[in-house]
């Protein structure tokens, strides 16, 4: 079983913003889920996590091993996918993998070999081995990213953002390959899709500004909410009152009209409708002031 320690970290930058502010997290096995804002400092951990850079104070280990102090434990067993893979040369993906597979140590020839075309197959790439991979759809280039992230049998993978842009087909094969790694290693994916969170992760952090601020297993924190959620759908021009009046969590349209869903102990006023909880009211619970 492999565990990562976060411990106290916290990290601020040059120009004063504060991206970490004292987060604490343990995380073994499985899928784990990040799920924030853009801009609540999940990008900021995950660069942190992977040692690209330092932070300002606390500590993280790896298997018990201090992973700031000694980054090399971590990189030889990390694989990263960042939001933005950067830009791929004209050469083919089995070409563009096994060049990878070098620059991550594995010399041997055959056993690049046969794992560079293991994980194509793994990724459904392999029939398109031979094709340039910057002409790749988005979903095919994270299935690409992801190859690259398990060269060398990692024990820890970091996706971050995996599925923005990705259409329903793309971003459900991707998270299917996910849950897969997921079983026997650490996967952490960081997020502000609740969907990807509640499809796959056993256990989750929601973080916004820089601050862990609910975790737990996403069934459990789910339940903590049940016979307080409640449902109404309203004209636009009545937003306001609602608002004012009650614990309005999220609001969004609803064929013309606008569907609310209130937090209350007890039936806010006529019209409302108890609903079982789903993971996206805890998640704008969580983000409230």
């Amino acid at each position: 079983m492999n565990t990562l320690q976060i411990n106290q970290l916290s990290k601020t930058y040059t120009d004063g913003v504060t991206a970490l502010n004292k987060i604490s997290l343990t995380i073994k096995n499985g899928m784990f889920g990040l799920l924030g804002p853009n801009g609540a400092g999940k990008s900021s951990l995950m660069r942190t996590i992977a040692t690209l850079q330092e932070p300002g104070s606390g500590s993280i280990t790896f298997n018990g091993i201090d992973i700031i102090k000694k980054p090399e434990e971590i990189r030889a067993v990390l694989g990263y996918l960042p939001q933005e893979f950067g830009v791929y040369p004209k050469i083919s993906a089995l070409r563009l993998l096994d060049h990878l597979a070098i620059l991550k140590g594995i010399v041997n020839k055959n056993e690049r070999k046969e794992q560079v075309g293991a994980l194509l197959e793994k990724t459904n790439l392999y029939h398109h081995r031979k094709k340039a991979v910057h002409t790749f759809s988005g979903g095919m280039r994270q299935r690409f990213g992801i190859a690259q992230a398990l060269l060398g049998n990692p024990k820890i993978i970091i996706v971050d953002e995996p599925t923005a842009g990705l259409d329903p087909e793309e971003r459900n094969r991707f998270l299917n390959l996910l849950s897969e790694i997921g079983e026997n290693i650490i996967v952490i994916l960081s997020t502000h899709i609740v969907e990807d969170v509640k499809d796959l992760c056993t256990n989750m952090a929601i973080m916004n500004n820089g601050e862990i601020i609910a975790q737990g297993v996403p069934t459990v924190l789910t339940s903590q909410l049940d016979g307080k959620i409640w449902n109404k759908v309203i004209r636009k021009e009545d937003l306001e009152y609602h608002q004012s009046t009650f614990n309005v969590i999220s609001s969004r349209l609803f064929s013309g009209r606008i569907k609310l869903h209130v937090l209350a102990e007890s039936k806010p006023e006529s019209g409302f409708e108890l609903i079982n909880p789903g993971l996206e009211d805890v998640y704008f619970k969580s983000l409230q002031p």
